[in-house]
This record gives C-alpha cells, sequence and structure tokens, in this order.
C-alpha cells in the first residue's frame, strides 16, 4: 500500500500538526528538515494485519512511514520537540510541535499505541472500540476493522505506568544549531532509561504482590536534569573558548597592523628629512643667485629659483600636514581596535572561569546524585531479595 492512503483495511485513528524531520544519515548526529512546514502526521491501524504506523505525506512525498512496534519508544527532547528511532527504516524520526500540549498528547497516542501491540502479543482480543484522537469520540465497530487501542481501558484492566522521558527546557521548534543539543538530550535519555529500566520496573513483581509497590527513586529526574545542564555548560564552554581565540588572533592582528603603521611613519619621517635636505640646498642656490642679482644676464635664473623654492615650500607644508593627519587618525584608530580588543578579551575569559566553576558545582553535585541513587538501587535489590 502506498504511504499516506488508505485502503479498505487500514483506518486513521489519530492526526496531528508537526514539522518533520529526519536525522543525517551521514554524521547521525544533526537533524535535517523533510518538511518545508507543519504536516498532518497521523496514526493508522491496519486490521488485516493487526498492523500501527506513523504516516505523513508532503504534496507526494512520504516524510515518514513508520511501522510502530512494541519495542519502540518515544523521547521528549524539549518542550516542543520529541523523537523516535525506527530500526525497519534505519533512522530516527524527530517532530517538532507548536505547543507542548499538542506534544504531550502525540507522546499519549504513541503510548497507548504501544501498550495495544503488547496487548495483542500477550494474546488479547474482543470486541474493540476506535478513538479518533482529533475529535475524541468513540465509535463502536467490528472486531475485525476495529483498534485494539482501548481494549484494556474498555475491560478495566490496569494501564503500565508511561515510559520516563527527559523534558529539558529548550527553545520552540529545534533550529540547525539546536540540533546537536537535541541530539546530546537524546543519547542521555536513552542510557538513562537502558541504565535504570530495572530499578524502575523491578518492584512491580514479588513486592507489589506483598502489598507494598516501591516508586521509582525521585532522585532520577534530578539527575536527568543534572546531566543536561551540564552537556549544556560544556556547549557554552567550548563556544566561550572559541570566542577568546578568535580575540586573542583578532589581537595579534592589531598588533602586525600596529607594526605596519609604525613602519610606514618611519618612512614617512625619512622622506619629510629628505625633502628639508632638498629645500637647504634650493636655498643655498637662491642665496648664490641673489650673490649675483646684479647681474642682468641671471636674473631671469634668479626668478625661476625663486619661484621653485616657493613651490617646493608649499609642496613642503602640504606634506606635512597631511603626514599630520594620517598618524593622527591612525593612531586613534588603533588604539580603539586595541583597547575593544582587549575588554572583549577579559570578558570572555572572565565568562570561562564563571563557567569552568559553574560546571565543577554541576559535576559535585551529580556525584552525590549518583552516589544517593547508588544506595537506593542497593536497599531495592536487598527488599527483592528478601
Amino acid at each position: 500500500m502506498t504511504a499516506g492512503k488508505e485502503t479498505m483495511g487500514e483506518q486513521p485513528i489519530f492526526t496531528c500538526k508537526a514539522h518533520v524531520f529526519h536525522i543525517d544519515p551521514k554524521t547521525k548526529r544533526s537533524w535535517m528538515s523533510a518538511s518545508s512546514a507543519a504536516v498532518s502526521v497521523s496514526f493508522f491501524y491496519d486490521s488485516s494485519r493487526n498492523l500501527y504506523r506513523i504516516i505523513s505525506v508532503e504534496g507526494t512525498k512520504a516524510v515518514i512511514n513508520s511501522t510502530i512496534t512494541a519495542n519502540m519508544t518515544f523521547t521528549k527532547t524539549s518542550q516542543k520537540f520529541g523523537q523516535w528511532s525506527d530500526v525497519r527504516a534505519n533512522t530516527v524520526y524527530g517532530l517538532g510541535f507548536a505547543s507542548e500540549p499538542e506534544l504531550g498528547k502525540f507522546i499519549e497516542k504513541f503510548q497507548e499505541v504501544k501498550e495495544a501491540i503488547q496487548a495483542q502479543q500477550c494474546g488479547g482480543g474482543g470486541g474493540k472500540s476506535v478513538t479518533n484522537g482529533n475529535s475524541g469520540a468513540a465509535t463502536p465497530v467490528a472486531s475485525a476493522t476495529a483498534s485494539p487501542l482501548l481494549a484494556g481501558r474498555a475491560t478495566g484492566a490496569e494501564e503500565p505506568p508511561p515510559v520516563a522521558a527527559v523534558s529539558p527546557a529548550q527553545p520552540k521548534v529545534p533550529e540547525p544549531e539546536e540540533m546537536a543539543v537535541h541530539q546530546r538530550a537524546h543519547s542521555v535519555s536513552s542510557s538513562l532509561q537502558s541504565g535504570y529500566g530495572t530499578v524502575s520496573r523491578a518492584p512491580r513483581g514479588p513486592l507489589a504482590s506483598a502489598g507494598a509497590p516501591v516508586e521509582p527513586p525521585p532522585a532520577e529526574s534530578t539527575e536527568q536534569q543534572l546531566r543536561y545542564e551540564n552537556d549544556r555548560l560544556k556547549l557554552a564552554l567550548a563556544q566561550s573558548s572559541a570566542n577568546a581565540k578568535k580575540w586573542e588572533v583578532e589581537l595579534a592582528t592589531l598588533k602586525s597592523n600596529n607594526l605596519r603603521l609604525t613602519a610606514a611613519l618611519q618612512e614617512s619621517t625619512a622622506n619629510v628629512d629628505e625633502w628639508k635636505r632638498q629645500l637647504h640646498q634650493y636655498r643655498e642656490e637662491v642665496a648664490r643667485a641673489r650673490h649675483y642679482a646684479g647681474k642682468g644676464a641671471e636674473a631671469n635664473e634668479v626668478e625661476q629659483l625663486r619661484q621653485r623654492v616657493a613651490q617646493l615650500e608649499a609642496e613642503l607644508a602640504q606634506k606635512n600636514e597631511e603626514l599630520a593627519q594620517i598618524t593622527k587618525s591612525k593612531k586613534s584608530e588603533q588604539d580603539a581596535e586595541a583597547k575593544l580588543a582587549q575588554s572583549q578579551l577579559e570578558l570572555a575569559l572572565a565568562a570561562q572561569d564563571g563557567q569552568r566553576q559553574v560546571i565543577q558545582a554541576l559535576n559535585d553535585q551529580l556525584a552525590r546524585q549518583l552516589d544517593e541513587l547508588t544506595t537506593i538501587h542497593r536497599e531495592i535489590n536487598t527488599a527483592l531479595q528478601t
């Protein structure tokens, strides 16, 4: 069946609007936008094969075609963004919603589908009703074409607890620069779910039958938040270090420009000295010409020399004025740039020191939380053994 087209046995059970992203298949660390705008994302149920799929189509292109399995987990990585991994499609899908309540509805529907699949694997059956996610109205249908999403609720069966997910405060819909943060949050939540899954599920066995269920330790969410804050501050520290290096390079460039301007100023001073020497020579020639001013044959030559001396004096005055203006402007500009670069470098270094202290404090707090969590884990194991 073509993705996004309904057949006689496949019907939509929930629809929402979201921006669709795919993980970069080359780097596996950044997101690529799969839709140009918010598109419809729907859950479909195929009664003939007892399969659930998530399908989204933009134009004629299927941007999502994911068959849901009992092993899939939808992870909320920010207030308006979530993701899940599809092993069959060999990719990771990401959804950016316009608001947090819309993301919450999608997570609830995803969890309901997982519970229905788990119930099917455990041999559940019988008459069911399909709930439309857009209107919330339940329509009774025959068991041959119905979705078993609400089978447990209709018969009064107890629901498994929802899977805990990391929910750090992130910006609205992830921009390209935020994709690395979402990926890191996903890796943190995946490691926590695999490492502490037994702690949150083990008490539902013998301890629950003894009438004393053990709740998951509240330190888990605190530890997840600390891990996320630690990663975020590490990114900020790396950015601050990069800025500090950039200002150091700019300061070195300003120093190099200062050396070149100083050399140009020295060269200009040498030229002025040369012009003064030539003026002195011309004045000597004028003095000699005046000595012979009484001779009529030399009167024209003396006049030409006087005009030449006046021209040279005017050129010398102009050059001196230009040199003074250039020297003044270059020096003021150079001093301003050097002061600006120095102040920015000092601010960047101060910010870097502050972030290092914050990261150290968070690491210490995280170590204490891990110790407390280890102690709780041991107590739970001891209780299970007894």
